[in-house]
């Protein structure tokens, strides 16, 4: 079969398939208006992790921005999933953005009021994260529920590459943004930028077209949930998916370190807080831009759990670098760091951000093929409620991972979370693999859930 006019063959792609952009105007708009709102969101994850450092100097402290708003994420992930099956998913996209905004703009308005306090209290931070989050968290379940609704099947990989593009930006800009904006013009105009970008958010989701609710399901609460959950039970596939993803992501995510490393271990302050987040966006972005092969890929299965065991390695590299460097510092070998640019260790950074964007590529090679999976393997009716369950495991195995780090960085030292996460991982993901045939076996030329 060949490619119509003006197509790259398949057997010959190397880019990311831009297809589903030309094909589909309402996807177009909708991942167009995301994109740009996500640079202020992650802007603004990045802030406030700061903000709560600058205000606390506690590590600690910095992951229970996470870790508070991990059971109200898990309810919203839920919920959101019975909402998005249930009712029209435009009216629940344009809800949810909603009170994502006002959030943000809660979150400039302390800004500014705490510049006239002598010791402004953290709560403040803590509640209207935890309102962004979920707010996204419904954002993001029913958001990837739309995407089979708007483009052909069989562009739901490249939709998914595509996506990861546009992650990859929103966290290469973003927290770059958020590090020189608080350094420069203070944390009440950061999040007022962020309020800016949100607004591109409502183009995409008023100008697509009315998306109802399948016929015969339930309304949001018990049976609805239960439907899920046992329609899950029949899905090994998929659930094995999930449990992946919530290894590497309790086990390998390093970033409520970044504001202690870029003070004590590595220097640079905020700045270095933008860079290693950054570096992860951009593995994340090179890997969509040359995601070209992944239409050649069928064992799905296999290409996550290879995936998955290369993020570990990164991990451990990135411990690796902060011990040494903890160590270099200890004994006197390399020059004190500090909060300025030019106090900056470079060949730590260096190492520490390469590890960082190795982590960023192999994440989002596993978030292809584990999207497609969920997406092609589940029926319409069912894709808010198990997208809504793989969101809380996107959303909510970070906040886990949040207190394990700050709870060992706490109790032992910074370099061990990220040494110990990545051993972790790889033997982890080997034993599951291995004992799931189905999950290995898997081919999305024939997708079962």
């Amino acid at each position: 079969m060949t490619a119509p006019p003006g197509e790259t063959p398949a057997k010959r792609r190397r880019f990311v398939d831009l297809t589903p952009l030309r094909v589909s105007p309402a996807f177009a708009r909708l991942w167009f208006g995301g994109a740009i709102s996500g640079i202020g969101a992650q802007l603004t994850v990045v802030a406030v992790g700061l903000q709560v450092y600058a205000l606390t100097e506690d590590t600690f402290a910095v992951a229970l921005v996470g870790g508070i708003g991990l059971i109200p994420m898990i309810i919203a992930g839920l919920w959101g999933g019975m909402l998005a099956d249930a009712f029209d998913r435009k009216v629940v996209l344009l809800g949810s953005a909603l009170v994502g905004w006002g959030s943000t703009i809660g979150l400039a308005l302390i800004a500014w009021l705490d510049t006239t306090l002598t010791q402004p209290p953290v709560w403040p931070l803590y509640v209207l994260a935890t309102l962004g989050s979920v707010a996204a968290t419904v954002q993001m379940t029913t958001r990837s529920s739309v995407t089979p609704r708007l483009i052909p099947g069989e562009l739901v990989p490249a939709a998914s590459a595509l996506n990861g593009i546009a992650f990859g930006v929103q966290l290469t800009l973003g927290p770059a943004l958020a590090g020189v904006l608080v350094a420069t013009v203070g944390f009440g105009w950061t999040y007022l930028v962020d309020v800016v970008l949100f607004s591109t958010m409502f183009l995409g989701i008023v100008t697509l077209p009315r998306l109802a609710a399948a016929e015969g399901v339930a309304r949001p609460g018990w049976e609805s949930l239960t439907q899920g959950v046992a329609f899950l039970r029949t899905a090994p596939n998929i659930r094995m998916s999930f449990l992946v993803d919530i290894v590497a992501m309790t086990f390998g995510r390093p970033h409520v370190l970044f504001p202690a490393l870029g003070a004590v271990v590595f220097g640079g302050g905020p700045v270095t807080v933008g860079i290693l987040t950054a570096a992860m966006a951009v593995g994340t972005f090179l890997a969509s831009l040359f995601s070209g092969p992944v239409g050649h890929v069928h064992r799905h299965g296999l290409a996550v759990g290879r995936a998955i065991t290369v993020y570990g390695g990164f991990v451990l590299l990135l411990g690796l670098t902060v011990l040494a460097m903890q160590t270099a510092l200890g004994a006197g070998w390399v020059a004190p760091v500090g909060e300025s640019f030019d106090r900056v260790n470079p060949v730590a950074l260096g190492l520490a951000a390469f590890a960082m964007l190795g982590m960023g590529a192999s994440d989002e090679i596993s978030a292809i093929f584990r999207s497609t999976m969920l997406l092609m393997a589940a029926p319409d009716g069912m894709r808010g409620r198990l997208q809504g369950i793989f969101t809380v495991v996107v959303a909510g195995g970070p906040r886990i991972g949040d207190l394990y780090v700050g709870v060992l960085a706490t109790g032992v030292a910074l370099w061990f979370p990220p040494a110990l996460g990545g051993i972790l991982i790889i033997g982890l993901i080997a034993l599951l693999v291995r004992v799931q045939g189905t999950f290995r076996a898997y081919d999305a030329r024939n997708p079962t859930p």
